[in-house]
């Protein structure tokens, strides 16, 4: 069982960075691929980032490629999405997932533009 609880959300202006941690809790969290998600108001939750349990393989989607780093601190049981350069289509919930099974719930990121 892992919990897990995101903070570092806020109001950002376009073009601003935010850097989301996600702290998780349970033995188990350092063998877990760990992802970030989100979801915007009207529309379906979508896949933001990933990162393998080693933290050597990670994975982005094509809207947030070469903006957002994703990474972790196995020794400290945390997970962080860096968002650089945000638009306004990045408002939306960030939800952190482990293995696609455990799940946060969420924090806020409002860019204005």
């Amino acid at each position: 069982q892992v919990q897990l609880v995101e903070s570092g959300g806020g109001l950002v202006q376009a073009g601003g960075s935010l850097r989301l941690s996600c702290a998780a809790s349970g033995r188990t969290f350092s063998s877990y691929t760990m992802g970030w998600f989100r979801q915007a108001p009207g529309k379906e939750r979508e896949f933001v980032a990933a990162i393998s349990w080693s933290g050597g393989t990670t994975y982005y989607a094509d809207s947030v490629k070469g903006r957002f780093t994703i990474s972790r601190d196995n020794a400290k049981n945390m997970v962080y999405l860096q968002m650089n350069n945000l638009k306004s289509e990045d408002t939306a919930i960030y939800y952190c997932s482990g293995e696609s099974l455990y799940w946060g719930q969420g924090t806020q990121v409002t860019v204005s533009s």
